[in-house]
């Protein structure tokens, strides 16, 4: 399978530099970004950015004096905010490993 590559030539420091300066881009865009979720029929919303951190959250004032419901809203809206940030940021990191092919110079 690996016949006719000179192992030898590659440059694994330049391998590694360039995985380390698209891992810093891809944490740095996904810094800019955020998820919403909405739960309840759009009664809660949250919003989270790429560091999974919960930035913004909305409630319709009819939610607040049902503290069950509420409950059950903000759980279900933040967790789904945090899923589609943690898919995109692990899809980033999977697209950054295939754009690199150590054998391209060969």
């Amino acid at each position: 399978m690996f016949d006719n590559i000179d192992l030898n030539n590659l440059d694994l420091n330049k391998i590694m530099g360039d995985m380390q300066q698209k891992a810093k881009e891809i944490q740095e865009q996904s810094e800019l970004k955020t998820y919403s979720s909405k739960s309840g029929g759009g009664m809660v919303e949250a919003k989270v950015n790429g560091n999974m951190q919960l930035i913004d959250l909305n409630i319709d004032d009819e939610l607040l004096d049902d503290k069950d419901s509420l409950s059950i809203l903000l759980i279900s809206a933040i967790n789904e905010a945090l899923l589609m940030a943690d898919t995109d940021k692990k899809n980033s990191a999977l697209g950054m490993l295939g754009g690199i092919n150590p054998f391209e110079n060969l």
